[in-house]
């Protein structure tokens, strides 16, 4: 844990709920790259971001997400977004992100298209 960027991560089921707050940029994207790394490792693929206390986020930030997806993905997995700050979502909508990732209102809809197997697939 960075005093910048607090993760916290909750199980329900096959989908892993990771809360993300603070500032995600070039110093904290590591901390954030590794706890993916580690969900991937222990087999969770259905990843929840919960971004309701998420301040800030760079390229290099976004850039953790774009890293894991085509992984994810071809394992029958997907990340969703739930609670998204509208300052943090008008970032993910000018490059475009709103098309590649669900972005939610909440954890249960986001649990819920999981349950549904409504999963992107990569278009690239």
């Amino acid at each position: 844990m960075n005093e910048k960027l607090q993760i916290l991560k909750e199980r329900t089921e096959d989908v892993e709920i990771i809360f993300v707050g603070g500032i995600l940029d070039a110093h904290t994207a590591p901390i954030l790259e590794n706890s993916i790394k580690e969900t991937i490792e222990n087999g969770i693929v259905r990843i929840i971001f919960n971004l309701k206390d998420l301040e800030y986020i760079s390229s290099a930030g976004l850039g953790v997400f774009m890293a894991f997806i085509e992984e994810i993905r071809n394992k029958n997995g997907d990340f969703k977004f739930a609670e998204m700050k509208e300052k943090i979502y008008s970032i993910f909508e000018l490059l475009g992100f709103h098309l590649i990732f669900d972005i939610l209102k909440s954890n249960d809809e986001a649990i819920n298209y999981f349950k549904n197997n409504y999963l992107k697939k990569n278009e690239w």
